[in-house]
């Protein structure tokens, strides 16, 4: 239940900066931060006008349909009209709670996405490869830009490690709960016996940080050349262009060594380095915020395990909030991913609504 209250301030506030906004006496930075307010409450004051007189409407329905000296077809008008209004209550009811959720700065922002194989050897590297996989296909069909900025590949197609900045619309909003260990339960390729194994990969999904968000100081920053090596990159260089940057305060290491450049490489480094940077703060913020709190929906801790993907049983199932679809093979497409993207969102603003 959203407290009425704070539903009528909306339409306080609407009707204040309506008037605000007339005044001759109001300087050009003020009616510009005004007229964004004014423009975002715009979009959902019906709603909270509609939200305030539901009540009261139901009720007025409700006592056609229960008055027996009412006509049979006015009392079909009014259970007709009774359930497009509960109907549309819940649907504006959603729209309420993201509306008067405290607003997360990041959500806007594009992404970094990490994918690590995890236990479980060969099997681990090839579901990660087929996590990535199914990212790439999620973002086709949201027309969203994938780049890989460095990849280090295994045996048969798999992928050791893999990092990737995606570029869209509200792209961290949408991705933020896949952080953590994706369980994958199946049978190998290799395996003889049937037998069904267990293997892991880990999952971070960073929002990206520009230069306006982390100020890195060259004195924070240690940083190491050495030669790349081993399978992974585009090439093994022969130059010492892999670049190893620390940053000092915060002990954040990254390592880059795709490109031959070594001066693309510590670009890359610092792409990377300025996300963990933004995200180990937010973080720290939200644990100063919320540390008497256990969210439901998790910490997103990459520790933390968050999904299994049950070949056999064709079974995707999300442990935090106890979802089960049974439509692996089209999760796996990118087909129904917004499906569960929608419960976990949801969850995590009914969570929200109780701590605010």
């Amino acid at each position: 239940m959203i407290p009425l209250d704070k539903v009528k301030n909306i339409i306080k506030k609407h009707s204040k900066l309506e008037i605000d906004l007339s005044s001759s006496n109001i300087d050009k930075k003020k009616f510009i931060e005004m007229s964004k307010e004014y423009s975002e409450i715009s979009e959902i004051v019906d709603d909270a006008k509609f939200y305030v007189s539901f009540e009261r409407v139901k009720k007025e329905l409700e006592k056609i349909i229960y008055d027996k000296t009412s006509d049979k077809e006015i009392i079909n008008l009014a259970n007709i009209e009774l359930s497009e209004l509960v109907a549309r209550n819940e649907k504006v009811k959603k729209k309420l709670i993201s509306f008067l959720l405290p607003k997360d700065e990041a959500d806007k922002k594009n992404a970094i996405l990490e994918i690590r194989a995890g236990t479980g050897g060969l099997e681990a590297s090839l579901f990660a490869a087929d996590l990535f996989k199914m990212y790439e296909k999620i973002c086709t069909k949201k027309n969203w830009l994938l780049e890989i900025i460095s990849i280090s590949k295994s045996d048969a197609g798999g992928l050791k490690e893999v990092i990737a900045l995606i570029k869209g619309k509200n792209i961290y909003s949408t991705l933020k709960y896949e952080s953590g260990v994706h369980r994958v339960q199946r049978v190998p390729e290799t395996e003889t016996q049937g037998r069904v194994h267990t293997s892991a990969a880990t999952v971070a999904v960073l929002p990206e940080a520009e230069e306006i968000d982390v100020k890195i100081e060259d004195k924070d920053l240690r940083i190491d050349v050495f030669r790349s090596s081993g399978p992974g990159g585009q090439s093994v260089n022969t130059t010492d262009s892999a670049v190893r940057i620390t940053h000092l305060p915060s002990g954040i290491v990254v390592s880059q060594q795709d490109e031959k450049s070594q001066i693309r490489n510590k670009e890359k480094g610092l792409q990377i380095l300025r996300s963990r940077i933004y995200e180990f703060e937010r973080k720290k913020k939200e644990d100063e915020r919320s540390k008497d709190r256990k969210s439901k929906i998790g910490t997103g801790d990459r520790s933390e395990r968050i999904r299994t993907y049950n070949f056999p049983q064709g079974r995707v199932t999300d442990h935090r909030i106890n979802l089960t679809l049974h439509k692996l093979n089209e999760f796996m497409e990118g087909e129904i991913f917004d499906e569960m993207i929608e419960n976990l969102n949801l969850q995590a603003q009914q969570e929200l609504m109780t701590l605010n």
